[in-house]
């Protein structure tokens, strides 16, 4: 479940957007969405006590949201859940206004310093997806389920950034390309998995597999923990 934004940090980002695309997320920016929005430094200090960076979370955050807020109200029924999946990603970046923003926010998170907390905000999209989708795992899938959608998320993001076809087609194609390609995955897993000797051969690994949990306390989070343990 995606965190929610509180009222202070989403009006410091909506008077950063104008002044993101000449200075990016910088502590420029952080200072021009402080004085346009009127807030006292005390109150911004507490709500971004990381600063820009805490103000571009909080921005893909928003993202987020708003992207579960459009999935929930759509009937996705008679979808197969590749296409679910596809949708939601496509929903992900139609809620976007303004590319100039995540363009910035890419560069920021791409800094070495950053990189981490970039792939953690990657992980929380992916994790509202799943979540928005009706995800029970509770094991190594719940894992890989996240894994794989963030690499999909950023192989996407990356070339929508780039793509100036009509209607974002080209973007929506190869989102499909990509999906398409994890759905290969999967079916020569479960073809290697009949093979003769496979569950012998694969008993270890997968007895490691099942003590593997998802998180409890915080399920976007990147860590987990071992069945019975802490």
């Amino acid at each position: 479940m995606t965190e929610p934004v509180s009222e202070t940090l989403r009006s410091l980002v909506e008077a950063a957007l104008p002044h993101v695309p000449f200075d990016g997320w910088t502590e420029a920016t952080l200072r021009a969405a402080a004085e346009d929005s009127g807030l006292e430094a005390e109150l911004v200090k507490a709500a971004a006590p990381r600063g820009a960076l805490d103000l571009a979370l909080a921005f893909h955050r928003m993202g987020d949201l708003a992207m579960v807020e459009r999935l929930e109200a759509e009937d996705l029924s008679d979808m197969r859940f590749r296409d679910k999946a596809a949708r939601a990603v496509q929903l992900r970046l139609e809620v976007i206004e303004d590319r100039e923003a995540v363009r910035r926010g890419a560069t920021l998170f791409a800094l070495p310093q950053n990189a981490f907390v970039g792939a953690q905000a990657m992980w929380g999209t992916a994790d509202a997806i799943w979540t928005a989708l009706g995800d029970t795992s509770e094991d190594l899938n719940w894992y890989s389920k996240r894994a794989t959608l963030s690499g999909v998320l950023s192989a996407t993001v990356l070339y929508w950034l780039g793509d100036d076809s009509m209607d974002r087609a080209d973007t929506w194609a190869f989102l499909d390309r990509r999906i398409e390609e994890v759905m290969q995955i999967e079916k020569v897993k479960a073809q290697v998995n009949k093979l003769p000797g496979a569950k012998m051969l694969m008993a270890g690994p997968n007895w490691l597999a099942s003590m593997i949990r998802r998180p409890q306390d915080r399920p976007q989070d990147v860590p987990g923990v071992w069945q019975g343990g802490t």
